[in-house]
């Protein structure tokens, strides 16, 4: 019988290969992410993220409507998430903002839909409007008066 040790591969010449295969699979994926304009949705995302003003304000003008207390209710403050599904764009260098988000009430869902500009360091909204689709009987978009 032999008693001579067998000398094991490393991890790397084991493994090189997978290495070659998972790290071109990566570099096409950031490719595709790059090329598809992914880049700035997500960076729109992030500013909206950063900026949760925006939309406070908005609910609290939505807030002071009577039609929209009557249809949906009292509209909670917009969580994280409503903004990643709903959509955001920021555009001519970041001053105009466009957004449609799902917002909850205390009576019922809708959408609401804000346009505004940045003039001076703060927001002035051009439009806001609440869009209900259910139920049925009170489908309907509220447009918020702005002062």
């Amino acid at each position: 019988m032999n008693n001579e040790l067998i000398e094991q591969k490393s991890l790397w010449q084991r493994n090189w290969k997978w290495f070659i295969i998972a790290s071109g699979i990566l570099l096409i994926s950031i490719g595709i992410f790059f090329s598809s304009g992914m880049d700035g949705i997500s960076a729109d995302l992030v500013q909206a993220y950063a900026d949760p003003e925006l939309y406070k304000n908005a609910i609290e003008k939505a807030n002071a409507d009577q039609r929209v207390l009557e249809l949906i209710g009292e509209i909670q403050p917009i969580d994280k998430l409503a903004i990643v599904e709903g959509q955001v764009v920021y555009s001519n260098n970041n001053t105009t903002f466009n957004s449609s988000i799902r917002v909850v009430g205390s009576k019922g869902k809708a959408m609401i839909d804000i346009v505004a500009n940045l003039i001076n360091d703060a927001w002035s909204y051009k439009k806001i409007q609440i869009r209900i689709k259910t139920p049925p009987e009170k489908k309907q978009t509220i447009e918020i008066f702005l002062d």
